[in-house]
């Protein structure tokens, strides 16, 4: 693949976006690398998690400009959007480890992933507005999902960029680290998340996607109801509570 990478750390993939002379600009070939890996990774028994991360300085700045200005029909600008929209429909959990500038289309590939580690370079740039276009790849929603209504316009609006210790404070990344803990710092969670089963993760963020409809206690119990009990039939289920039981009944009494 030429404009990705892949790697894999015990079941974790880091799926690097390879193309630092452009900073990782998103292109419609990539997005196409990007649509194959996924499919491969999601099919794998021996991956469990996704890392996204960019080669060289840059996480990602943006969409192909040459790209972009030949997508002034709807159909043309949806092909800009299939690789972070891919990434962020994925059945597995996904880290966005962001080195460096995120920038438009680059700030929604990180948006996509399930959370964002930004290392202390990260920079998070709207930049829609500043270059005569309208936001676009749901990238207002993913946004305010994700912070609240006074960050959404600060950055959409008046331009203002986060570096990676505010994109921590406004509730944009999860973490922010050094650069040179923010690959070990994203595997460690993803490797958590890589240990489940893929199918629970499956069924989970399948739940996660439908909270938005749900507006009553009530509803929030019938909305999980189904999938835990079909999760409770399954055999990596009655393993795990064993082995508890036995932990359990091992220890000392007081």
């Amino acid at each position: 693949m030429g404009f990705i990478k892949i790697d894999v750390s015990d079941r974790v993939a880091i799926l690097t976006l390879n193309d630092p002379d452009k900073r990782n600009a998103i292109n419609l070939t990539m997005n196409d690398e990007i649509c194959e890996a996924l499919e491969e990774l999601e099919l794998s028994e021996e991956i469990g998690a996704l890392i996204v991360t960019g080669a060289g300085k840059g996480f990602c700045a943006g969409a192909d400009l040459g790209d972009l200005l030949a997508a002034r029909e709807r159909e043309n600008i949806q092909d800009i959007y299939r690789g972070f929209l891919r990434i962020a429909n994925s059945t597995l959990p996904t880290v966005a480890a962001v080195n460096g500038a995120a920038v438009g289309a680059g700030m929604n590939m990180a948006l996509a992933c399930d959370v964002i580690i930004a290392a202390e370079s990260a920079k998070f740039d709207s930049r829609f507005l500043q270059i005569g276009i309208h936001p676009g790849g749901g990238h207002t929603w993913r946004l305010l999902a994700r912070t609240n209504f006074q960050t959404l316009r600060a950055m959409v609006l008046f331009g203002e960029v986060l570096r990676g210790a505010d994109a921590y404070r406004t509730g944009l990344a999860w973490k922010c680290v050094s650069d040179e803990e923010l690959i070990q710092e994203s595997l460690i969670i993803a490797q958590r998340a890589s240990s489940y089963s893929k199918e629970l993760t499956r069924m989970t963020k399948i739940a996660f996607q439908q909270l938005p409809s749900i507006d009553t206690s009530e509803e929030s119990v019938q909305h999980e109801v189904v999938p835990q009990i079909e999760s409770m039939e399954s055999e990596e289920f009655t393993r795990l509570v064993e082995s508890l039981q036995k932990k359990i009944s091992s220890k000392p009494s007081p």
